[in-house]
């Protein structure tokens, strides 16, 4: 502390006062620099020293609180990083892999059955397996609610259903139709012990279609040539950018039907005698829940809930579905594929059961 009347030291810069002057007197009697006495500064002197050790002070603690958000901020990211790559490298997961107590295990079958879907062959036949090995399980329920897709995934579901049920005799599984259970999702529920249904439901559409589309005319009208180099007399089988020709519509026709008539025989082993004799039964055509149990394609109304509770006798569902991981869900959600589905769906000619 200064022995002035000032309660700072001088700057750097103030000259100091003779030892004769007697205009200013200090309050110790000691002396300053070269032994002269120290100079008494004006009371706005301490006023500002103080303003300026204020300021630094709040510039000290904005710059701790700075670098606190800062390490938050970081810590958040390196988090939301190590969360996502998490999730990345699991992108599906089962659904319940065990329970400890008796219930009743449910698979859904929700959306196109393909392989790049979630109602795969691989993820429906992973769950299958589970909800059939889990000890407490006593019996499954497959809820459906999809209008088809591909009749191979279709079939290896089906073709793992009647292995499971051989191995598992003492477990029954029943196939429960929502919304809708038509095409290749019929072709699945067909290997269940026994069908249900809402009345509402759409159920059958017992077929096979396939589709394209035809440029030969357009590209006619603006002037475009199609070039294309085969080896193989059948290479270009239904080329979209050329002529279609009889040979190949015949052809393509022939398999159709056999992939048609595959689905015919899936149903009827399924089904056996509860079919009802119809000439529009394998035609292709959908009916409504009621009008599918008039048909025998399916065994009774009732929901999920009710088929554990009533003819189960355990109420409590387990599900072993596999679902999709979030960051999966958060990129479907923002659409990233749409443009990439668009396109394929138009430029692609794809074999389904319908």
């Amino acid at each position: 502390m200064s022995d002035w009347e000032s309660d700072k030291q001088p700057g750097w810069g103030d000259e100091p006062v003779p030892p004769d002057d007697k205009s200013r007197t200090p309050v110790s009697g000691k002396r300053g620099w070269f032994g002269r006495k120290r100079p008494a500064l004006p009371p706005e002197s301490g006023r500002d020293w103080r303003l300026i050790e204020k300021l630094v002070m709040s510039l000290q603690a904005e710059q701790r609180r700075s670098r606190r958000w800062g390490i938050f901020f970081k810590v958040l990211t390196f988090g939301y990083l190590f969360a996502l790559l998490f999730m990345i490298r699991s992108p599906l997961g089962d659904g319940m892999a065990a329970a400890t107590l008796e219930h009743t295990a449910l698979v859904e079958v929700t959306g196109t059955i393909a392989a790049d879907e979630l109602a795969s062959a691989d993820n429906l036949v992973g769950a299958l397996r589970s909800a059939f090995e889990a000890e407490n399980s006593r019996a499954v329920v497959l809820r459906i609610n999809s209008p088809g897709g591909s009749p191979v995934q279709a079939g290896y579901v089906y073709d793992e259903i009647l292995r499971l049920r051989a191995e598992y005799p003492d477990k029954k599984l029943y196939a429960v139709i929502s919304d809708i259970g038509a095409s290749g999702a019929y072709y699945i529920a067909a290997a269940a012990d026994e069908i249900y249904a809402n009345r509402a439901s759409l159920v059958g559409s017992i077929g096979v279609v396939a589709g394209g589309f035809g440029f030969t005319g357009l590209m006619d009208k603006i002037g475009v040539d199609r070039r294309l180099y085969t080896a193989g007399e059948n290479k270009a089988f239904l080329d979209p950018f050329s002529p279609e020709r009889e040979g190949d519509v015949a052809f393509w026709q022939n398999v159709l039907e056999n992939t048609h008539q595959q689905f015919v025989n899936a149903v009827k082993a399924g089904r056996g005698d509860r079919l009802a004799e119809s000439e529009e039964l394998f035609s292709g055509l959908i009916w409504s829940g009621e009008q599918a149990l008039e048909l025998g394609l399916i065994d009774g109304l009732g929901s999920t809930s009710w088929v554990a509770r009533q003819l189960v006798g355990v109420e409590e569902l387990v599900d072993y579905s596999r679902s999709r991981s979030p960051f999966q869900a958060l990129v479907d959600q923002l659409g990233v594929a749409v443009g990439q589905g668009i396109a394929g769906q138009l430029l692609e000619s794809r074999l389904q059961i319908r």
